[in-house]
This record gives structure tokens, sequence and C-alpha cells, in this order.
């Protein structure tokens, strides 16, 4: 049998307290009549000892305190109706007023039919406190516990800023019943993790410590600019050439940006993908634990940047910027990438997404060239008041060998060139653009 919403409550929480409950629908048939309804709400009621389909309450999840909306799928396929809308609409107006976190467990086949359109409207109530909520700066999580259709997918799930997921769940706008054949993958958790919709597929038995550490990192903003990451590597010296810079930067023994990451917090957890359908593995981003509370991070790992790695680096500053977490950014980059592929999915408006977050971010950012740091794709990850570079680094208005090939340069005149454009650590400093070198 499946988890109940009480049960799944009971098993995340020290302590919980259930918040008013709507009075329900006072018509036996409800609002338009639907000829047996009123009877299959009494056997949901009697088979599930709920009067509707959510359980809302405030609860104590680790040490955080939280507004917690738990979808009781017995109750008519965990269907959204009036009433549901309103407990909802009242959970959020409750976590706004005491400056909680809300967490939705969600497990619901969409807007109840037997409600008609005063069903499908609650959305608009749904979409409107989350974005009420989301305004007064409070995190919101959900997690995928059951099949999560419809309206209750495009609002209280997709809208969440960080989405959690239990494996082999069902997921899509479509329920089971009316989509077409043909691609049943496309429905499932795994297949919108790849689309870079869900940030974390999580295990049952993790779940109350993923929810844990979640709701610490997101409540909990270090109180001050992060410092740049401490040098990695052995070699600390600074390169004579502007060649030798390069060839340094692009080394495949140096410091890369998970050794960089795990190096500078304790723990962190990872956001995934654009929300758009794209992911890029070349970039992580996350939120992550030091001493003194969370820092945001986006962090490139030396690939070409893909529009999709851009747009989850933009969507994780804005998230960082709403709540009040300082960032970390992490630069190494040839550049961004610039394959038909890339300008297709829009390459030039998600670098432009990224500038424009960065740019009216209110929190302090930190970013460390720890790499290449390769034109525009590049500087869009930095900031532009606090960058630091490492000894094995480089930062150019574009790659020596590419400005060769502009300026008609045969390729034994590309060290020149590199020496040219100025882009050792040592220069960016003279010039202005860094404000020191870590390690020395």
């Amino acid at each position: 049998m499946a988890e109940s919403a009480r049960e799944l409550l009971t098993s995340l929480t020290t302590t919980f307290a259930e918040l008013p409950g709507d009075v329900g629908v006072s018509a036996v048939d409800g609002p338009i009549g639907w000829h047996g309804y009123g009877d299959a709400r009494t056997a949901a009621a009697d088979r599930t000892g709920e009067r509707e389909s959510v359980v809302c309450g405030v609860g104590t999840v680790g040490d955080t305190e939280a507004v917690l909306i738990a979808f009781e799928f017995g109750f008519l396929g965990g269907s959204i109706g009036e009433s549901t809308g309103r407990r909802i609409e009242s959970a959020f107006q409750h976590a706004r007023s005491s400056r909680l976190p809300v967490v939705s467990l969600i497990a619901t086949g969409g807007s109840r039919m037997q409600e008609g359109m005063r069903a499908l409207v609650q959305l608009q109530r749904l979409a409107r406190a989350s974005a009420l909520t989301r305004k007064a700066g409070l995190p919101q999580i959900a997690v995928l516990c059951g099949p999560t259709t419809g309206g209750g997918w495009a609002t209280l799930g997709a809208g969440a800023d960080v989405v959690l997921a239990l494996p082999e769940r069902q997921v899509g706008f479509a329920g089971s019943r009316v989509r077409p054949p043909g691609d049943p993958h496309a429905y499932t958790v795994e297949a919108h993790v790849e689309a870079g919709q869900i940030d974390q597929v999580v295990e049952r038995s993790r779940l109350q410590e993923s929810l844990e550490r979640w709701l610490r990192l997101l409540t909990t903003p270090a109180a001050h600019a992060p410092p740049p990451p401490r040098a990695l590597g052995a070699d600390l010296s600074l390169p004579e050439t502007g060649w030798t810079a390069v060839t340094r930067a692009r080394d495949a023994n140096r410091p890369r940006a998970g050794a960089y990451v795990d190096d500078y917090f304790d723990w962190r957890e990872e956001i995934r993908g654009d929300r758009c359908g794209g992911t890029d593995d070349g970039v992580e981003c996350g939120f992550g634990w030091r001493a003194d509370g969370c820092v945001a991070y986006a962090a490139q790992k030396g690939t070409a940047t893909r529009p999709a790695g851009f747009r989850t680096a933009a969507r994780l500053v804005r998230l960082a910027d709403r709540l009040g977490i300082p960032v970390l950014t992490l630069v190494d980059t040839p550049g961004a990438a610039n394959d038909g592929d890339a300008e297709r999915s829009a390459v030039g408006p998600a670098i432009s997404e990224l500038f424009e977050a960065l740019a009216s971010m209110q929190v302090p950012v930190t970013t460390l060239l720890i790499g290449e740091g390769g034109s525009g794709g590049a500087l869009a990850f930095a900031a532009a008041d606090r960058l630091w570079v490492t000894s094995d680094s480089y930062f150019s208005v574009t790659s020596p060998e590419a400005a060769a090939s502009i300026l008609k340069r045969p390729d034994d005149a590309i060290p020149t060139t590199a020496d040219q454009l100025r882009l050792r650590p040592q220069d960016l400093v003279e010039l202005g653009v860094a404000k020191g070198i870590v390690g020395r």
C-alpha cells in the first residue's frame, strides 16, 4: 500500500502541528452538481481518514521549522479541488506571516474534474500563493513523492526553487490516461532529470536527511562575502610568457573545479538543469556549507560552456540573490560553445541572461579564475569587482589561436600573439582586471 500523507509527514518531522483545514465542499455534489461526487468524497474520507486531498501544517525537519504541504493520493487521486486550493493558499499565507520555508510533498493527478472550472482556477490561486512567497524571499522545495501530473506539476512542482523526486515516479503535464502513446520514458522522473527539470533523485530512505540539508542551506546564508578559495597545486610560480600561461592553464593535470569545491565546502548539494529542457555537464551549480553558513556556487569545469550551462548558472544566481545567499563562481572554460546546436539553443541570449543576473545582484559575489578564461563565455561567470586568479590561469579577450587567425598570422605566431594579449595572471592584476593572485 502506498504511504499516506500523515505517514510521510510523521517520518520526516520530529514535530508537526496541522493548520486549520478548509470547511470543504458545501453542496452535496459540488459546485457543478456532478452526480455521485458527494458519495465519492465520503468514500475517500472513510478510506483515508482525511477530509481533503492535502494535509498542511508546521513541522520541524532536523533543526529547521517549515510549512509542509502533503498530498494524500488515496483521496481522489490527490486531485486539486476548490477546498484543496484554499488549504494550500492558507498554508502559504502562514509561511509568509511566520517567515518559514515551504516544502510540498506532491502526489496528484491534477485538477478535480468533478468540480469543473472551479477546480481548474485553483491553479491560479496556487501560482499566486507561490509567487507571493517567492517575492517574500522564502525558499520553496518540492518533492515528487508519487504521480505528479497536470496542474500540480505545473504549479507547486515545477515552480519550486528546488525540485527533488523519489525514483521511478510518473511526472508530466499529461496524465497517464490522456497522453499520446509512444514515449513512456518521457513521463518519468529520470527523463525530467535528463531534461533539466528536476534537480535530484532521492531514495526514500534518504529523504529526511536530504530535506534537512536543503532546508539548512536555503535558510542560513553566510554572513559575509565569500573569500576566494585557496590555491591548489604544487607549482605557484608565475608564468614568464603569455604562451606559458596558456599551456599551464590547459594542462590536464592541474586542479579542476571539483577539487576546488571539495576543498572549499564542508558539504554541498547540487541543482541541475535550466528548467527549459537543457543540462550542461560542464557546469556545476549548487549550495555549499562553510563554517559560517551557506554559499551558493557556479563552477565551470573546463569545457566550452553550453547555453544550458549559462541558464543554469543564472537560475542559481537569481535564487541565491532572492534568498540573501552570497555567491562564489569558478571560471574555467576555453569559451562559450559556438557550434550550430549552441546557436539554435540561443547561446547569445543565455550569456546575456547570466550577465544580467550577476550585474543586478544585491548579495556579494566572489570569483576565482582557476584555469582558462576564454572571452565572453568566461567573463559571464565573473564578478565585476571581486575577481581573483590562480598562478596557472589566464584570461583573454579571445584565444591566441583565434586572435592569430583574425589577424591572418601564421600558426608559428600564436605564442607571440599570446604575449601581446597580456593574458597572464600578473598582467590581469596590473591591468586592474583582477584583485590579486591567490597563494602569493
